[in-house]
């Protein structure tokens, strides 16, 4: 028989088997990647929301999915710091599974978000007279506000009741042996029966992941076909790399969590700890600095916001020294 109690703290392992001596340059490269998605991330949404030239659909996108990615590293990255720079690994239960909500439901508004700019990207290139008819502001902000809205209920607020229920080992196998909380990590410390709880969980993953991504892969292969055989396109080898760079993103965020979702389920593949924090260091931190690069500061109208801003500030703060 299994002993069972309710536990009010889980263990955060982190990153599996890094030993002692690293856990200070662990801490320090999470802290500058931290660093990092804060001063990008808050970059792209001061200058949409203070620069009225920007107030196009796509950019608006941009910072609502610039917001998530903040979010989110928000809400994992500081305690991941604290595990390794202070050795706090303890976390409250309710704690975590706050911090699995959030991982979860942000996951899906990315991934919405994600779909609605390839749909955007495809109504530019193909429609390109017709496009500030179709792609209006005031219909931008209410697709991303049904998005941020939707994913939020019911999939994500039922998994995270059900998980709360689950019942904890006593023993030492209260661990979240990975990097957050994710849903597939706590419920491999519940000594109750959770193959229900898993099969909702995961039929809800993929239900989101693989219709977004069915839909960003039938934009983009238009999108291709459409500037392959336009002959009104002189930029069409520029419009082709910046497609293909899209693509290696949207890879990069979906394969390896349809990876792992799936083996989730699986008694027959099995991954180890360490492996498995990394793909998921790979998939859920890594495009979050990705994102504004390759979506926001490679654009040309940025680029040339992004100069202004630091020639007023530079022209400011001379102005200020020499008086």
């Amino acid at each position: 028989m299994v002993n069972e109690t309710i536990i009010s703290e889980v263990i955060l392992v982190g990153f599996p088997g890094i030993p002692e001596d690293l856990h200070n340059l662990v801490s320090t490269v999470m802290f500058l990647v931290y660093v990092f998605s804060l001063i990008a991330n808050g970059s792209v949404i001061c200058l949409v929301a203070l620069n009225t030239y920007l107030h196009q659909p796509m950019y608006l996108v941009i910072a609502n999915l610039a917001t998530s990615n903040l979010l989110f590293d928000t809400v994992t990255l500081p305690k991941l710091i604290a595990r390794y720079w202070f050795g706090s690994s303890s976390i409250n239960f309710r704690l975590c599974l706050f911090q699995m909500f959030w991982i979860h439901y942000l996951g899906s508004v990315d991934a919405c978000l994600l779909m609605f700019m390839a749909v955007d990207r495809y109504v530019a290139i193909s429609q390109p007279l017709r496009y500030n008819l179709i792609m209006t502001n005031r219909r931008t902000i209410i697709i991303c506000s049904f998005f941020w809205i939707f994913t939020a209920t019911p999939s994500n607020v039922a998994m995270s009741f059900q998980t709360s229920d689950i019942v904890l080992c006593s023993s030492s196998t209260n661990k979240i042996n990975t990097l957050f909380c994710t849903h597939t990590a706590v419920l491999a410390t519940a000594c109750t029966d959770v193959t229900f709880i898993r099969k909702v969980a995961f039929v809800c993953a993929m239900v989101v992941l693989l219709v977004s991504l069915g839909i960003i892969v039938l934009s983009y292969v238009l999108i291709i076909g459409e500037i392959s055989s336009s002959s009104r396109s002189t930029n069409w080898r520029k419009l082709f790399y910046t497609c293909t760079t899209h693509l290696l993103v949207v890879a990069l965020y979906y394969v390896p969590r349809v990876f792992l979702y799936t083996i989730s389920l699986s008694s027959v593949i099995v991954i180890r700890p360490d492996i498995h924090a990394l793909i998921l260091f790979l998939y859920s931190v890594a495009p979050h600095m990705a994102n504004p690069v390759i979506y926001f500061l490679r654009t040309k109208e940025i680029r040339q916001t992004l100069r202004k801003v630091l020639q007023t500030i530079q022209y400011r703060v001379g102005h200020r020294f020499i008086c």
